[in-house]
């Protein structure tokens, strides 16, 4: 079903139309006139996409694309402007804006627009929480038999039968979340619900209903009672991602719940009572973050009972393999096609590469490849040139030629789509174009 929508113009017969033809599409509507607006209402009400003029008269919009995304990272911003102007288009996309159209030229893309990134906004917020009902996970799922991981894994075995809190450390793309599922599912909770919600991804107001849920009538547009992840976890564990960028108002609600196992919902005056395992995970300091007054103390020492540091890849290189081939036989399933193998000098490449993304990193790599490879054989140049630069081979190669070679595959791939090659090479259209023109494609 078609989402919320603001739309932000000075102009109120533009707006007063283009609002008409969105409610048709079943949309809700809410209109501004000035940003001063704009965020008033967006206090009230989390819009699924904005719809916003360039020129406001208190206002920029390409500058307000990248202040929204800051404080409400899941909203998709489509902006309008009567002039195409491109540097502003490439500045809005960089600042995270879903897309950048002309008023008039561009009319017969704005509903087709407003589908597609209330697609994006949609699967942004069902991948920022995840409910599963039991724990499916045996510690079998985490792949590697280097020194460090296996540390880690009797570590997660030994605490998952208790009941105790469990704080993961690690950088971005370590596994966290694939531990506190193996944690849970290994537990005497492994019956219920694990709950797990990426801090991150929400601005405080938000995070705080999220969490905590609400009572109708507690704010415009709640009408009706709704419960918190904190609540839907009951019995179960609640997995907080990214708990180092949770606001220090709301670490003082969650220190409740881990102390007396009660809240408040948004709205009401009594408390609710839980019972919920916390496993939390972040890829900051907080002992230093405590220093800084920006981590509640009494909340750090609760989470920190025990802790699991998660290494980097680049300190269990010897997984690597272990892992590509895991990834390969996904991407095989995914895809429809038979499992690549990899040549013996494209594996060593990905051994040699820093990984400051992990397993992540490693992941993305590979489903590129997947894409890349037309043969049966993943080979070092069907990986990207920041890892093939690795090789001595490749210092003959000049960038250009490498850029080139591997916009013309991705292009054949989509079948010259070109939206879609964007997507895949992780640029902007305007990008695409300028590099294809200049490279004579």
């Amino acid at each position: 079903m078609p989402g919320n929508i603001l739309l932000i113009d000075d102009e109120e017969q533009l707006r007063k139309l283009l609002s008409r033809i969105i409610s048709l599409e079943g949309f809700t509507v809410d209109q501004a006139g000035t940003l001063k607006a704009a965020w008033a209402q967006l206090a009230q009400k989390e819009p699924d996409i904005v719809l916003c003029d360039v020129k406001l008269p208190d206002g920029d919009g390409v500058r307000f694309v990248k202040e929204l995304k800051e404080k409400y990272p899941l909203i998709e911003i489509i902006l309008l402007t009567a002039f195409g102007n491109i540097p502003d288009g490439v500045q809005a996309i960089k600042n995270g804006a879903f897309d950048y159209i002309t008023k008039g030229n561009d009319n017969d893309r704005i509903v087709p627009l407003l589908y597609q990134a209330f697609d994006k906004a949609t699967a942004q917020k069902r991948s920022a929480i995840k409910i599963k009902d039991k724990g499916a996970y045996t510690f079998d799922d985490i792949i590697g038999q280097s020194t460090l991981i296996k540390q880690a894994i009797q570590l997660a075995q030994r605490i998952a039968p208790a009941s105790t809190n469990v704080l993961l450390l690690g950088e971005t793309g370590t596994g966290k979340e694939v531990f506190a599922n193996a944690i849970h599912a290994n537990s005497k909770r492994s019956d219920k619900a694990i709950v797990a919600i990426n801090c991150s991804a929400f601005a405080k107001d938000l995070l705080e209903g999220e969490l905590f849920g609400h009572k109708a009538g507690a704010y415009t547009g709640a009408n009706k009672d709704k419960k918190g992840l904190v609540e839907l976890a009951d019995g179960g564990t609640l997995f907080l991602d990214e708990i180092g960028e949770m606001n220090i108002d709301l670490q003082a609600k969650l220190l409740r719940v881990i102390e007396n196992g009660e809240f408040i919902k948004l709205g009401d005056v009594k408390t609710t009572k839980v019972n919920v395992r916390i496993i939390a995970a972040t890829h900051r300091d907080l002992s230093k973050m405590v220093e800084d007054g920006t981590f509640r103390e009494d909340l750090y020492y609760r989470l920190n009972v025990f802790s699991i540091s998660l290494p980097p890849l680049r300190e269990h290189t010897e997984d690597i393999a272990a892992l590509a081939n895991h990834f390969l036989v996904y991407y095989a399933a995914k895809e429809n096609r038979p499992v690549l193998q990899i040549q013996k000098e494209a594996l060593q490449l990905l051994q040699r590469h820093n990984w400051k993304g992990n397993i992540r990193e490693l992941r993305n790599v590979l489903e590129r490849a997947t894409i890349m490879a037309e043969g049966d054989t993943i080979l070092p140049e069907h990986l990207p040139f920041d890892i093939q630069k690795q090789d001595k081979g490749a210092a003959s190669l000049t960038l250009a030629s490498v850029e080139k070679d591997h916009i013309q595959k991705v292009l054949r791939y989509t079948n010259g789509n070109k939206t879609k090659t964007a997507v895949l090479l992780g640029i902007g259209l305007t990008t695409l174009y300028r590099k294809m023109e200049e490279y004579g494609i």
